[in-house]
């Protein structure tokens, strides 16, 4: 079953050197949906520890599995238009609706 368009849950606003998480889930999709989350319209690498993701400075933990999008401390430059897109291979990926966060 193709996924239908996730909820995604982000903050409007958000206090520097707070911890701020993102959400992003749909429940009709079989089987489940990987999650993919986007700021400004560019793909969010997945932390893995090594390489490019920690030379770039990442500051979030991204579940594709749980759709979850964690910053243990935001700041200034994590502010944008963040969406989801929800994908399980079967029928057209969904996006969610653009949302900013202010930090």
């Amino acid at each position: 079953v193709a996924p239908t368009t996730p909820v995604c849950e982000v903050p409007s606003s958000a206090m520097t050197g707070t911890v701020v998480q993102l959400s992003c889930k749909e429940t009709e999709g079989s089987p489940p949906s990987e999650y993919q989350w986007y700021k400004n319209g560019v793909a969010l690498l997945e932390k893995t520890g090594t390489g490019s993701a920690r030379a770039a400075n990442i500051t979030y933990i991204m579940n594709k599995k749980s759709g979850t999008l964690l910053f243990n401390t935001v700041t200034k430059n994590d502010t944008g238009e963040y969406f989801c897109e929800a994908s399980n291979g079967i029928g057209l990926s969904q996006k969610c609706s653009v949302k900013r966060m202010q930090v």
